[in-house]
């Protein structure tokens, strides 16, 4: 059978670096190829290809057995190919159906009307009208993913689609990958989220350092099998076992935190040494949870101690001198500065104290000059550490993080959860908040469940259990 889309030895360099040799795949109407990779293995590189983004040095493209070289990404989807980024393509000025009928616009009744049926088709009950500066991460990327579909793709190319999804949101994806491919659509999905890959797709690709690896049928793989390709060793376990635990010590306390429309009597309770996992689904309020602890939003009613002393009254500048830190949800928009080197991202919260060289060897960074390169330049993995590390050298006595592992493979991901033991081995008290459910069981102490804004539930270790704590958040 002809396939929908295929690459023949495809090669990209960027400079002296080869960002792609030789790579080849097969995409076929029906099907789902799953692409997995550690990051700086090629993935995006080749999307881009696939997507008009960038052009190939070597190789050729054939759509439906005709040649295939888009001059753009508007030239791609002309072709029939759509491209749901994982840094979201969308204006934040515009609204909604704005950005979904961008270059196609007829009129107003009708793109409102199209758009509402994107919407509920991905389970957004959300007005049309509504402006896209005002969603959540995780209602930005279905609003993305809506926009690729009205436009009936012959191949869609989704990256990462997963990362700011909750479990039910994700599954609702699920469903409409499967209805794309049985329409007739081929669909590329590019993720870190093995068992998610091996889940939907048919046929599986792995690249590693620019290279095709292995591929075939995805009944074939495993997903330690995946792991040991993507990093050409084995990894016995994903989620590493910690040496010590929580103390006693109080560190830090909410007191019935509230707020109308965001949070509803949230107290708990954080220990020294302790990482105290928050779970819930997009619009919990988790993230709004950390950021009223940080100071960046206000808060009607409750109370924030450290060490038993409140800093209700404290500037997200007063906090982090007192010893709070906070990871935020997105490091491309409010974790870094991605023009700056990483040496200059490393030195930001502690100008004078930082030793760039010494925190990026503690995360084991990856980059080609610490002083030279922009941020912009390193993979997602290694953005990640940046964000994270700028914080080691202010010795936190609290750290906040919210989805500390978004978006990166599963190499970088143990390297994040070396540091995140460290820092509770040495007495930093963490609240970590991630839509994963595996990794807070993997690596939480303690896993408290938002709902609507209130607590909806806590589960200590000995009593975790995925099922359970889904049904709470649910």
């Amino acid at each position: 059978m002809q396939p929908r889309l295929q690459t023949e030895a495809l090669s990209k360099r960027f400079g002296g670096t080869a960002a792609l040799q030789d790579v080849s795949l097969c995409a076929h109407a029906g099907e789902v190829l799953g692409v997995v990779g550690e990051n700086g293995a090629g993935k995006s590189t080749l999307m881009n290809l696939l997507a008009g983004v960038l052009t190939a040095d070597a190789g050729r493209m054939l759509l439906d057995g005709a040649s295939y070289a888009p001059a753009s990404p508007a030239d791609a989807a002309r072709c029939g190919v759509a491209f749901v980024h994982q840094e979201l393509n969308l204006f934040p000025n515009l609204n909604i159906a704005e950005n979904l009928f961008l270059t196609t616009w007829t009129s107003r009744k009708r793109i409102f009307s199209v758009t509402r049926e994107r919407l509920t088709d991905l389970g957004l009950a959300l007005p049309p009208d509504t402006l896209v500066e005002n969603l959540s991460p995780g209602e930005r990327q279905l609003v993305e993913i809506a926009k690729a579909f009205h436009r009936q793709p012959r191949v869609v190319i989704f990256d990462e689609p997963t990362t700011s999804l909750s479990d039910p949101e994700a599954e609702r994806l699920y469903s409409i990958v499967r209805r794309l491919t049985a329409g007739g659509a081929a669909v590329i999905y590019v993720s870190h989220a093995l068992s998610t890959v091996l889940r939907v797709a048919h046929q599986i690709l792995v690249l590693r350092d620019g290279h095709a690896v292995a591929g075939g049928a995805a009944k074939d793989f495993t997903e330690e099998g995946l792991i040991t390709l993507m990093v050409g060793r084995p990894i016995a376990a994903l989620y590493p076992k910690r040496a010590g635990g929580p103390c006693a010590e109080l560190v830090f306390e909410a007191r019935e935190l509230s707020h109308p429309g965001v949070l509803e009597n949230v107290s708990f309770t954080l220990r020294r040494g302790e990482i105290l996992g928050v779970a819930g689904l997009m619009g919990s309020g988790r993230s709004e949870l950390a950021r009223i602890l940080f100071g960046l939003d206000s808060c009607l009613r409750g109370q924030v101690l450290l060490e038993k002393c409140s800093i209700d009254r404290y500037t997200p500048r007063q906090r982090v001198r007192a010893g709070v830190a906070y990871l935020t949800e997105s490091r491309r928009h409010d974790g870094l500065l991605m023009t700056a080197s990483a040496a200059d991202n490393l030195a930001l919260v502690s100008p004078h104290t930082a030793r760039p060289d010494k925190i990026a060897g503690i995360l084991q960074l990856r980059s080609a000059s610490l002083d030279r390169q922009p941020v912009d330049e390193l993979s997602g993995g290694n953005q990640q550490k940046v964000a994270l590390g700028k914080w080691l050298a202010a010795s936190p006595k609290v750290m906040i993080l919210d989805e500390p592992t978004r978006g990166i493979d599963v190499g970088a991901r143990l390297e994040i959860y070396r540091v995140i033991h460290h820092l509770a081995d040495s007495g930093t008290a963490l609240l970590l908040i991630s839509s994963e459910i595996e990794e807070l069981i993997g690596i939480c102490d303690r896993i408290l469940v938002m709902r609507h804004g209130a607590l909806a539930g806590e589960f200590q270790r000995e009593a975790y259990s995925r099922e359970r704590i889904l049904a709470c958040a649910l």
